[in-house]
């Protein structure tokens, strides 16, 4: 009973109170769920920021076991999902951005980046426990959101959904993990391409480039989350095995995320007048679809995509620079 007293006392990330995150778990297959549901714009607000590294730390801090129907089932799998119709995350607080780097903020600049650093290390490392990530991605990841989903050892995408760095369009770049991530699953030179040329791509297209690992029809993401983890199960400790050597051999280190993110505060202090008015554009176009204004308060009141012309909308609409464009082949 002493021992049975001890791990029912350890932390256990579904009896933690969320306002921007929905949890559950399947113990049967030893899925966590994390599903994100930020408030307003679905974009990472320094709330849901703070939620996911509490939710990664209290992984941690139960060892990866949860007490759960009155029996401890280890947490094989952590799935970082979207509660919102149409979009994984639209990545970045731009509002927040340009309002630092107009009155020239680099603390605060630095603080952000460093929560966003904070919110993911954790999940890269496999938060010091034998167990597989996946990111499912049922709707648009742009932009940090895009970030996000590479994190995971597994992308499972849905055919409409579509992802990429639009950050050149304002003259700059992801710095909170996309360079150390991409290159890693692809290369540093498609990596650099894929970050300087703005475009937005097709989950068929990252499926083809070896970005997404798994490729399923709209509504299936969640099943195939489930297939994957069949397949996977009579192999699991070979696929524990290399994932382990993979991070020996690589390893994505926390100080080389910091160094690269500060290069981001760095370059983003140095944007220009033209270049903020381009972020401006950015702005408003989330707001006018999201409805909301720079408080970031209140609920969605139409967040499905379907409504859109295209994904440029998300980011201001035609400038007279380039504009990104969806990638199919």
């Amino acid at each position: 009973m002493g021992i049975i007293e001890i791990v029912s006392s350890m932390p256990n990330p579904l009896e933690l109170e969320y306002s921007q995150l929905n949890t559950r778990f399947d113990p049967e297959q030893g899925i966590s769920w994390v599903r994100m549901n930020p408030q307003a714009i679905p974009c990472f607000n320094q709330e849901l920021l703070s939620e996911l590294r509490q939710y990664h730390q209290s992984i941690e801090d139960c060892k990866g076991k949860i007490w759960a129907a009155g029996n401890l089932h280890p947490i094989r799998y952590t799935v970082l999902a979207s509660e919102i119709p149409g979009v994984f995350n639209l990545g970045g607080q731009l509002a927040l951005f340009r309002e630092l780097i107009r009155s020239g903020n680099r603390k605060s600049l630095m603080h952000y980046a460093t929560m966003c650093i904070d919110a993911m290390a954790s999940r890269i490392r496999h938060c010091d426990l034998p167990l597989t990530t996946i990111s499912l991605v049922q709707g648009d990841a742009l932009g940090g959101g895009f970030e996000a989903a590479l994190t995971s050892d597994i992308i499972i995408a849905e055919r409409s959904s579509k992802m990429g760095f639009p950050e050149i369009l304002f003259n700059l770049f992801p710095g909170m993990g996309a360079y150390s991530l991409l290159a890693r699953k692809i290369g540093s030179a498609q990596a650099e391409k894929m970050i300087l040329n703005g475009n937005i791509y097709s989950a068929k297209s990252l499926h083809e480039l070896g970005v997404v690992d798994v490729l399923v029809e709209d509504g299936e993401g969640e099943s195939a989350v489930y297939d994957y983890v069949r397949r996977k199960a009579r192999y699991a400790n070979g696929y524990l095995a290399v994932q382990r050597a993979r991070q020996r051999f690589n390893p994505v280190t926390y100080q080389e995320l910091m160094d690269i993110t500060t290069i981001w505060v760095d370059a983003a202090l140095q944007l220009g007048e033209k270049d903020l008015k381009v972020m401006d554009r950015f702005v408003r176009s989330q707001q006018k679809l999201f409805g909301h204004n720079d408080n970031n308060q209140g609920q969605p009141s139409n967040p499905i995509l379907q409504e859109l012309e295209g994904p440029r909308m998300y980011w201001g609409g035609p400038e007279r620079r380039k504009v990104p464009r969806v990638h199919h082949a």
